[in-house]
């Protein structure tokens, strides 16, 4: 693949603007280069008939819908966002609150498919919160405060069996048995105050 397909993936996947070092970085490749690309790909996606445009501002660049389709695609979040969870956001979810703060690749490796969309999806709806690892270099996310509050939670060590399921391994195990405890609670109001005392088998997605 060339370098400039290949920042195309990487600006498509991210949930955020990526400047030119961070993207020379992770394709090992010459900065002058990778900004050549970007200039390329900023002039490729720049015809006002495309869906997608690409952005930026000093030296990040992000990949944004064209500003002509904002009420198809306001409508669209909308349902979004305000809909039931996928089975996939779900799991997602779930991965998050027992093993939180994790970094987008670790969440990957459990889940096996890209998280962009779905990270993007839990951000907006307040559900988890993204934290910038400066030791480490990277981005991680754990479940959110009002998350917390719905689930009638004080702190993530309070969700049914933490200690078991915190592990890869019973975690892993617990997602592929289908039993996603946060379903129900995740899109009900009327669970907040009860949650936490409940067992995995006492819910139902």
């Amino acid at each position: 693949m060339s370098l400039k397909s290949k920042i195309e993936s990487l600006l498509f996947v991210s949930i955020r603007p990526l400047n030119i070092g961070k993207i020379a970085e992770m394709l090992e490749a010459d900065k002058d280069e990778v900004k050549t690309a970007l200039e390329e790909l900023f002039v490729q996606y720049s015809d006002k008939e495309k869906g997608i445009n690409i952005q930026k501002q000093a030296d990040k660049y992000q990949m944004v819908t064209n500003a002509e389709n904002g009420k198809i695609i306001r409508d669209f979040l909308k349902d979004e966002t305000t809909g039931e969870l996928t089975p996939a956001s779900l799991e997602t979810l779930t991965v998050i609150a027992y093993r939180g703060p994790i970094a987008k690749t670790e969440l990957e490796l459990l889940r096996g498919v890209n998280c962009s969309l779905i990270l993007r999806n839990l951000l907006i709806r307040g559900l988890i919160e993204e934290k910038e690892d400066k030791k480490n270099m990277t981005t991680t996310y754990e479940i959110s405060f009002d998350f917390m509050q719905h689930l009638g939670i004080k702190e993530a060590k309070e969700l049914p069996d933490f200690d078991k399921l915190n592990s890869d391994e019973n975690l892993l195990k617990f997602l592929q048995s289908g039993k996603n405890e946060i379903a129900a609670i995740a899109t009900s109001e009327d669970t907040a105050t009860e949650s936490a005392e409940k067992a995995p088998d006492d819910f139902a997605i």
